[in-house]
């Protein structure tokens, strides 16, 4: 094959070299002076030849490798070697710098000498910042995986914006990537808690500290609330430099168990309400029989101080199996209330009412101070009335016998504010804490000698912060009396007071009262006390005898049990009001559900005029009597 000229070789040699782009292509002398100069360099350091040919190389290095002779360094050590290759920090024209990768090579003459050297220079910057920047991922990523504890892993910038999010968080929170990404973490948080600053303490105490772990509420995207263990810690560079923060939310809620748990208080609540409902049944002959006692003209010693202790033990037997009840609904929520504008001073009366026997029977002083103008509240009637008999119950069970109890009442600024006081146990510091925990009986010492289950005070707090008010207890200590207050909104002084009691509907001409109750016991005493009222009764065992007898004469006003069976109360009200005369019958309901496991699934007291419960207390019913206004 015919060779080239050797000028002719190195002529295109030179115009190959000189028209590569990508790569600074220069040869030095032996003294690192430049001697030539492609277009790769010149695009790449900015000069052009005439700017460089006869410069010294060391122009384009940092003053920091001049100043350790660097440059000079690299030449010694290609020419021991015969090739040198780095990569390092270099400087345009304009002074940038740029992220080089060098590689110069001895060039020897015939004799071995050294004759020049070759440098080759690529600009690595664009591929050294994507390493750096890989490698500062792998680091937030390792430190992820190092704080971890359970699932939720993302990231935030310097200020608390979603950087990154993984498919645990979208599990536990709800949110997809690309509802997040972008937005403050303070969307995790409940409305309160971003008032009071919390997202931005937690990055705060996160810097402070260089990692902070804590538990507490969190919000999922359809609203709800879970209890979280959440770690978080600064992410920074190698400078220091704060880069963001890594963040890991773990749900405590274990899913599996709680829904097992949620289960078992469900079966719970049913089982408790079956019980109430079997133990009221044997109650209402009972009462109905202490309440026909109670009417005897004149009774005998003995007899009247056994049918009040009957007539105590009763009542209390009773509470508890309200308590028990309204344990049940307050722990799996289903307490309502139903507010309207009420009368507080007639669901006052009626509070006080229902707690006097036991104030009398501890010979207790009971001072009311309240407005003579009526108090309007927008509150429900009987969770309201509720509230002040646990309180009253509660301090006349805490107060030794002669004490004073002082209730007082007051509208201020549109809120109901209502003192109850005492000179009883008092209540320990310490104890005031849990005063209104379920169970929770103060500290144990007075409330050994006390009977009760320790739901009142819980129930009540409930029930006051349900209605949008507040509820506390204080106390100098033991020995020393104790004051309970709350407050309610939507309150107002009105100078004409209302009626007592609302009335119900007016019975027909004919005066007979019909009770219905399988339980035989139950409907034979309940319809004797009717007729001690003066009122002519007839009885029926179940929905059918009902019916038959209604046909043959309507009566005025009908007590017809829930619960019974093949044809329940309800279906035997709707039965009677489709007879003629039917429509105009006051029909009260009679039941040993509480009207809340009424409405749960079991028959309901809707299109009924009244409701009692059992056992059947006779202040109630002598109350509903003269609501209704049936015809003696």
């Amino acid at each position: 094959m015919p060779q080239l000229p050797r000028d002719v070789a190195n002529d295109r040699v030179r115009l190959l070299v000189d028209s590569v782009l990508d790569y600074g292509i220069f040869m030095l002398d032996p003294d690192g002076r430049i001697v030539t100069w492609n277009l790769g360099a010149e695009r790449l350091k900015g000069y052009s030849a005439s700017e460089v040919i006869g410069q010294h190389f060391s122009i384009f290095y940092p003053e920091e490798a001049r100043a350790r002779r660097w440059p000079d360094e690299e030449l010694r050590r290609a020419a021991a070697d015969g090739r040198y290759e780095e990569e390092g920090w270099r400087l345009r024209k304009d002074g940038s710098r740029f992220w080089a990768s060098v590689v110069i090579t001895a060039l020897h003459d015939e004799s071995g000498a050294i004759a020049g050297y070759g440098k080759v220079t690529r600009d690595l910057t664009e591929r050294r910042e994507y390493l750096e920047a890989l490698r500062q991922s792998e680091e937030r990523f390792r430190m992820l995986i190092e704080g971890v504890r359970d699932y939720a892993i993302y990231m935030l910038d310097p200020h608390g914006v979603i950087k990154s999010w993984n498919n645990g968080a979208q599990l536990i929170k709800g949110y997809t990537a690309q509802e997040v990404i972008g937005k403050h973490y303070r969307m995790f948080f409940r409305s309160e808690d971003v008032a009071a600053g919390l997202p931005e303490k937690e990055l705060q105490d996160a810097l402070a500290n260089g990692r902070t772990e804590e538990e507490g509420w969190r919000v999922r995207k359809d609203g709800g609330t879970f209890w979280a263990n959440i770690v978080m810690a600064p992410i920074r560079s190698d400078d220091g430099a704060l880069l963001g923060f890594a963040k890991v939310t773990r749900d405590m809620t274990e899913r599996t168990r709680l829904r097992d748990l949620e289960h078992s208080a469900q079966r719970m609540n049913e089982f408790l309400a079956m019980l109430a409902h079997e133990l009221r049944n044997p109650l209402a002959p009972i009462r109905n029989a202490v309440s026909i006692l109670q009417l005897e003209p004149a009774p005998s010693t003995t007899v009247r101080a056994s049918r009040d202790m009957i007539d105590r033990q009763l009542s209390h037997l009773t509470r508890l199996i309200d308590d028990l009840l309204d344990a049940g609904r307050l722990t799996s929520g289903k307490i309502r209330i139903r507010p309207e504008m009420i009368s507080f001073n007639q669901v006052l009366s009626l509070a006080v009412e229902a707690s006097r026997p036991d104030m009398d029977a501890r010979s207790h002083t009971l001072e009311l101070d309240v407005p003579r103008a009526a108090i309007r509240v927008n509150a429900d009637p009987t969770r309201l009335a509720q509230v002040l008999q646990n309180l009253l119950g509660n301090a006349s069970k805490f107060t030794p016998n002669g004490g004073r109890i002082r209730l007082s009442a007051r509208v201020a600024e549109g809120r109901l504010h209502v003192e109850l006081a005492d000179n009883g146990a008092g209540i320990a510091p310490a104890a005031l804490e849990n005063i209104f925990a379920l169970f929770s009986q103060g500290d144990g010492i007075a409330a050994s000698r006390q009977s009760g289950l320790g739901i009142g005070l819980s129930l009540a707090r409930a029930l006051v912060e349900m209605h949008g008010g507040c509820i506390s207890a204080s106390s100098p200590g033991v020995g020393q009396g104790s004051v309970f207050r709350f407050e309610l909104p939507g309150a107002a002084l009105v100078a004409d007071a209302p009626s007592p009691l609302g009335g119900g509907a007016s019975g027909p001409s004919a005066k007979r009262v019909l009770v219905v109750d399988d339980n035989r016991d139950a409907a034979d005493s309940l319809a004797e006390i009717l007729r001690l009222h003066g009122l002519p009764v007839k009885t029926a065992y179940d929905g059918a005898a009902a019916l038959e007898a209604a046909r043959q004469e309507m009566p005025a006003a009908v007590f017809l049990d829930l619960g019974m069976p093949d044809m329940d109360g309800p279906s035997v009200l709707r039965a009677l009001r489709a007879l003629p005369g039917g429509a105009g019958v006051f029909a009260c309901a009679v039941s040993g559900f509480g009207a809340e496991d009424e409405k749960a699934g079991r028959a309901g007291s809707e299109g009924f005029n009244g409701r009692l419960q059992k056992p059947v207390a006779l202040h109630e019913l002598r109350a509903l009597l003269a609501s209704a206004r049936i015809p003696r």
